[in-house]
């Protein structure tokens, strides 16, 4: 389990920081305006069809059907293999046709304003790369369970860099202005989209799994994978629904120039919360709390998901339990210092990152201030990983599908309600407080099922975590001190080495067995096999 998450999160945290230096581009030539509130829309439709259908639905599905297969009959699993792929394919191009048609109609009717119409186009151009993401996310977790997590993991690098070289050459190249350049980079996601799905195919080759068209969609496998499915639609996604709903409510409740300070409301003139950019700003710092769950949260939880699915389907259920605490072990020691490093730099980082070109020292705050409600879920987004993995390894897809629908209503009535008092950070806090909720329905209803060993020993990591984060919390805190009135970047330069060599540290005092996950050596009194 070790070995595969340090293998994914070097080149998780390496795709991180190539797409961190995308959004760096992003501020420079959008920063946070109504172009990039557009682009911002245009590119999460299809992200958000990624999670539905690829990671979160086809890939998890198939993950645990197809590594039951492979002991049972390897021909019937490719066959599933290549059945899911094809059916997927064709639903989401059925889908992206009615969408560009819904999208037409909507144009030619009823976008009066400007800014709408420039959001359609974008979303329109983007669109089809709906069912290649979602390919792609289906041939990674097939590549999974073969152990081979390079190539999944290194496609998003490719995304970025094409993004990256859109940006830089539609304005230093060719000159052009802010509302043509961000239809070039809208286009440059389907070039992107397809490079992707072709860098799969050559380590399923070496596997001797070659992906063609096929429909065997009566075989007991895929009915399986299908009947697991129907309800991972919504499981594992509910924190990127809530995300998404989070921008739309931004978008509709964001007043502009182009629409003004007030809307009507049966009769009542209500002055907007948001303004116009504050979709840009919910981006931006989603990308930053994202880092650290995308380098060691997602990492992890992918490293672990054949694992537990390895142990269920040979009902293994003591292994099965062992590898599920160690998982939520692991994700308080990842996430619980990230949470508050992220806080108290909040700030700074920003600024660092994104404060140049067209993205203002207004916007800087904006975005830190959303950051901070955003950082404060992320011990819930990393745990609701393993959690939810956990019960799609049973095979059990429609608990997850109940705590996400009641997350994603609940988000909404949040969101309808925080934003009026807290803005963006009242977006960010609903989400970042519906990720505890899904965790801990799962959590009890697991604990009940398997009893208390799903959570064994995470008390006491919970404890020595929370002293390592504390002294941590100190080392930042003095560094911040001692860098008071020097420029930004200093400050970080000092805050985060400070931090994490006192973090680190102490867990080694501690003797925290999650060390290994970035040491690869286990503590000599932890007692606990990580290998």
């Amino acid at each position: 389990m070790i070995k595969g998450f340090r293998q994914i999160a070097s080149l998780t945290a390496l795709s991180r920081v190539v797409g961190m230096l995308r959004d760096i581009a992003f501020a420079y030539f959008l920063g946070a305006s109504g172009l990039m509130d557009g682009w911002t829309i245009g590119f999460k439709i299809p992200n958000l069809a990624r999670r539905l259908f690829g990671e979160g639905a086809a890939s998890s599905s198939i993950i645990p059907v197809y590594s039951e297969q492979l002991h049972k009959d390897p021909e019937e699993a490719k066959r599933l293999a290549y059945t899911v792929v094809t059916v997927i394919f064709v639903l989401l191009s059925a889908i992206v046709l009615l969408g560009e048609g819904f999208i037409l109609v909507y144009y030619k009717f009823f976008a009066g304003l400007e800014g709408t119409q420039i959001k359609l186009k974008l979303s329109a151009i983007m669109l089809p790369d709906m069912a290649l993401v979602c390919v792609v996310a289906v041939l990674s977790g097939i590549l999974n369970v073969h152990r081979h997590f390079a190539a999944p993991a290194a496609s998003p690098i490719v995304l970025n860099l094409f993004l990256i070289g859109s940006l830089c050459l539609s304005a230093w190249v060719f000159g052009m202005e802010a509302s043509t350049q961000v239809f070039v980079v809208a286009v440059t996601v389907i070039l992107a989209g397809i490079v992707q799905v072709f860098m799969q195919l050559p380590p399923l080759w070496a596997r001797r799994i070659y992906i063609r068209p096929a429909w065997h969609v009566h075989s007991e496998a895929f009915k399986k994978v299908i009947i697991l499915m129907a309800p991972m639609i919504l499981g594992f996604t509910a924190t990127q629904i809530n995300t998404l709903a989070d921008d739309f409510i931004a978008l509709w409740f964001s007043g502009s120039l182009e629409k003004g300070e007030f809307f009507s409301l049966f009769g009542a003139r209500i002055k907007y919360p948001l303004w116009e950019g504050a979709v840009s700003q919910l981006f931006y710092s989603q990308r930053l709390y994202q880092f650290p769950l995308g380098v060691f949260g997602i990492s992890l939880a992918t490293a672990i998901f054949p694992v537990m699915s390895a142990e269920a389907a040979a009902k293994d259920i003591k292994a099965f339990c062992a590898t599920v605490a160690r998982g939520l072990r692991c994700m308080v020691f990842i996430a619980l210092p990230a949470t508050v490093g992220l806080l108290l730099v909040a700030r700074p980082l920003v600024s660092v990152l994104f404060e140049r070109g067209r993205f203002t020292n207004y916007d800087t705050g904006l975005t830190a201030w959303t950051l901070s409600f955003y950082a404060l879920g992320l011990c819930g987004y990393c745990a609701q990983h393993v959690i939810v993995y956990a019960f799609y390894s049973l095979q059990d897809s429609k608990l997850p599908a109940t705590s996400a629908s009641i997350s994603v209503a609940v988000n909404i009535v949040l969101n309808l309600t925080l934003m009026w008092f807290l803005g963006t950070g009242g977006l960010a806090a609903s989400t970042a407080l519906c990720s505890y909720l899904q965790v801990v329905i799962l959590i009890v209803v697991l604990r009940r099922r398997l009893g208390g060993a799903v959570a064994e020993g995470f008390v006491p990591a919970l404890w020595k975590t929370t002293a390592a984060t504390l002294l941590m919390s100190a080392a930042v805190l003095v560094a911040l001190g001692f860098s008071r009135g020097l420029p930004n970047i200093i400050k970080l330069l000092l805050a985060v080495p400070s931090g994490t060599i006192a973090y680190l540290l102490t867990a080694k005092y501690l003797r925290i067995e999650m060390l290994s996950l970035l040491t690869g050596t286990k503590p000599a009194a932890a007692g606990v096999d990580l290998q």
